[in-house]
């Protein structure tokens, strides 16, 4: 039983969880969400098999075709919204509106499944979110931080961590890692204000 929503909140602060098909977007905002997640899942049909690339994800049978939504309560006044991007190529164009006022991004990654991410990370960057990339665990072959950042070609100040998006508490360490790494960033640009 999740807890009642509180009344008093007055700042919302928005979240996007992208990535490629299949990575577990709408697994991670349900397993972290205090409310009963919105999704827009939708029973995968024989249209899309020449368009959606299913080996790795043979067993999927939905797949979002808008966007997830959840909501976390910090405390009494801020609440974090989640908003779950699709991950089809086919959907992208909803990303640029999921977007616009966002704090930062997760970008969930599959590391069977690498090149999937790309586009996520471009976007983000031509919008200049700021973003954190997490390892979602399938149980593929394993990647070290260093080869994983290689491939995606990220910067050292882009934290990269792993996850089980099945895992509430896991889920929560993703995104205190992205509130962390927002704090810090805001910090730093302050420090960079305060000397000029």
């Amino acid at each position: 039983m999740r807890p009642p929503l509180r009344s008093t909140a007055d700042n919302g602060l928005k979240i996007v969880i992208v990535g490629g098909f299949g990575v577990g977007k709408t697994t991670m905002v349900r397993a972290v969400s205090d409310i009963r997640p919105l999704n827009t899942e939708e029973t995968m049909t024989q249209a899309g098999e020449g368009i959606d690339d299913l080996t790795q994800v043979r067993g999927k049978t939905s797949t979002t075709v808008a966007f997830d939504f959840g909501r976390i309560s910090l405390n009494e006044q801020t609440v974090l919204y989640l908003f779950g991007a699709p991950g089809q190529e086919r959907f992208w164009f909803l990303w640029d509106r999921l977007f616009s006022g966002t704090l930062g991004a997760v970008v969930l990654v599959d590391t069977r499944r690498l090149a999937d991410s790309w586009y996520a990370i471009d976007r983000l960057e031509h919008h200049g979110t700021p973003f954190i990339v997490a390892r979602n665990d399938f149980g593929g072959p394993s990647h070290t931080a260093e080869q994983v950042r290689e491939a995606l070609d990220l910067s050292e100040d882009v934290p990269l961590v792993d996850c089980d998006a099945r895992s509430r508490e896991s889920s929560k360490t993703v995104l205190i890692t992205l509130v962390q790494h927002l704090h810090a960033l805001a910090s730093a640009s302050s420090a960079r204000g305060a000397i000029s």
